[in-house]
């Protein structure tokens, strides 16, 4: 278990690098670049100073390696304009560190990429983590009722529920719960993000219901489907017909057996819906006025903050890359035979 794990770990830095290597050529190699950390009122003179302070007049091998190297160690970027006053004093080099893992520095915004991600990504990644637990819980567990119930009243109510559900968009499901459970009926309060330092865990937690539904909504009406269709294909193998011969309880021929290699195929998929939540679930930031990865995203692409979208692209990435790393060590565990592969 532990040799497959270090092999996994090892391919998924393999799958990071080159990863990096093929945003840095789409970004970089493409054109100038400076044109696009210059910011939209940029004047030929800053221009050609961003462009030598920052390197890109340095051959593409050059520049990349300066990345990796403020990847690995980090880097010093110059200050923007406005805070040369400043610290000029303090920082007679006028230079910012940023600590690796570096990802750049943003003129648009004065401050290092890594401090932009920092800020925005923890609204994000609570929504991401509660929207994943409510709908894996209640995926799973409504799409193996709808097996075992198959045909009767209660799988057709459930096949059919989610079946609208999956069609509602999230931002009609987002404006319906803004509007109504929340303003109208007002069943919960208003939903403003409040971080555990300040609200605690019970603050924190109802600022996120309405978001965090939105989209559990949304994925467990798939997973409530796709989780009733490999339960029972999982239950019309020979093993299972063999367990029941041997006059295991259904529960046990259920749950040891049939839900656990249901299991299996369901783990590459949440992992992947899960890193892709982690990346910035847009339209359900936009709707609850959130300021998260997504506002980030948005705002960066307005002002053309090159930067700043190549760490949201690297980051969003390494989140995919990691999950699927996580998804495989998972596999091994649930199904040892694919350790021997």
């Amino acid at each position: 278990m532990i040799a497959y794990a270090i092999r996994r770990i090892l391919v998924g830095i393999v799958l990071l690098l080159s990863m990096v290597l093929v945003v840095f050529v789409l970004f970089f190699a493409s054109g100038n670049p400076a044109k696009s950390v210059c910011g939209k009122f940029c004047t030929p003179e800053k221009l050609t100073q961003v462009t030598k302070v920052y390197g890109y007049d340095q051959p593409i091998t050059t520049q990349f390696g300066e990345f990796i190297q403020g990847l690995a160690v980090g880097r010093d970027y110059p200050v923007n304009d406005a805070y040369r006053a400043a610290l000029e004093k303090s920082n007679p080099d006028l230079v910012i560190h940023c600590a690796a893992p570096c990802l750049g520095y943003s003129q648009h915004d004065a401050a290092t990429v890594n401090a932009d991600i920092a800020k925005y990504a923890p609204v994000t990644i609570s929504i991401a983590v509660f929207a994943f637990i409510f709908w894996i819980f209640f995926g799973v567990f409504f799409g193996v009722l709808a097996a075992v119930f198959k045909g009767k009243w209660l799988d057709r109510i459930l096949v059919g529920v989610t079946l609208v559900v999956y069609a509602l968009p999230t931002f009609f499901v987002g404006t319906f719960l803004l509007q109504y459970v929340a303003i109208k009926w007002q069943l919960v309060p208003y939903p403003t993000y409040v971080s555990i330092a300040d609200g605690g865990v019970g603050g924190w937690l109802v600022g996120l219901t309405l978001p965090a539904l939105t989209l559990a909504l949304f994925y467990m009406a798939a997973y409530v489907r796709i989780t009733r269709a490999f339960v029972l294909e999982s239950l019309s193998e020979d093993y299972i017909r063999t367990a029941r011969a041997k006059g295991l309880t259904e529960r046990v021929v259920l749950f040891k057996h049939g839900l656990r290699a249901a299991l299996t195929p369901l783990l590459s998929m949440a992992g992947l819906d899960f890193a892709a939540l982690l990346a910035g679930a847009v339209i359900t930031e936009s709707v609850f006025n959130y300021q998260g990865l997504g506002l980030l995203a948005v705002i960066a692409n307005q002002n053309s903050d090159l930067p700043v979208l190549i760490g949201l692209v690297i980051v969003a990435g390494a989140a995919v890359i990691i999950m699927n790393i996580l998804v495989d060590i998972l596999y091994a565990f649930v199904d040892p035979r694919v350790r021997l592969r």
